[in-house]
């Protein structure tokens, strides 16, 4: 026991020594270079896209789903108005999305993420609209900088993450405002409701920050929300 202690804190200690360390921020600055490249592939794959919304949700929901079915039609619905898809390229709410814009014959984007439990990228994302990254972040910038609005379906934490990653975003002014469409109200009001008692209560954000969002139930009420939206703002680019 004791000698096993001794190894695990020589080995802590060589790990930050002042060698180690130097090593390693090296390593951080060449890493720089591969962000850059995530960001110019990016740029350039997309910037030719065109105006575009984004659905968020669960990986984990199977077809057949309620949630499913609705992600499919909202999709469908959009691109019909000539709006593409983006999603996060996985199954779930991101499959069913891409899955509905296929199927209008419409654009059909997938941001893939490289993660240790492998997400495969779906079958229903145009050949040529597929991209895998290495960072959330840099992807998190596509989804924002292209996205004309977002769809958020019921989700689990990174579905949470993007959407008030957004509402951060545009409350601070720090992107051009576009609608932000919560999808299913028994899903989102227990959340909505504690966000009002509790943290509109304590004064840690202000009234208006709910005019960012709206709640929906239907395809039809999403996709009249993104469509309300761009009668009174024209389309512009994020950031």
């Amino acid at each position: 026991m004791e000698n096993n202690l001794h190894n695990e804190e020589e080995r802590i200690r060589q790990a930050f020594s002042p060698k180690n360390w130097t090593e390693i921020m090296s390593m951080d600055s060449w890493e720089v270079f591969k962000i850059m490249a995530e960001f110019v592939e990016g740029f350039e794959k997309l910037g030719r896209i065109g105006p575009c919304v984004t659905i968020f949700g669960s990986a984990r929901i199977k077809p057949g789903h309620n949630y499913y079915k609705l992600a499919e039609k909202i999709a469908y619905l959009l691109t019909s108005k000539g709006f593409g898809i983006i999603t996060g390229g996985g199954p779930g709410i991101m499959e069913a999305a891409n899955k509905g814009a296929h199927y209008s014959f419409g654009k059909s984007v997938g941001l893939n993420i490289d993660l240790p439990f492998e997400q495969n990228p779906n079958p229903f994302i145009d050949s040529d609209k597929l991209m895998t990254f290495d960072y959330f972040f840099v992807r998190k910038v596509m989804f924002m900088k292209y996205s004309q609005g977002y769809i958020v379906m019921p989700g689990g934490f990174g579905t949470l993450d993007e959407m008030f990653e957004a509402i951060t975003l545009i409350q601070t002014h720090k992107m051009v405002k576009f609608p932000i469409v919560l999808v299913g109200v028994q899903f989102w009001e227990g959340l909505i409701d504690w966000i009002k008692t509790r943290v509109l209560t304590e004064m840690f954000i202000g009234g208006e920050d709910f005019d960012i969002f709206r709640l929906v139930d239907t395809a039809e009420e999403a996709v009249e929300e993104i469509e309300s939206f761009y009668q009174k703002y024209a389309l512009k680019p994020n950031f």
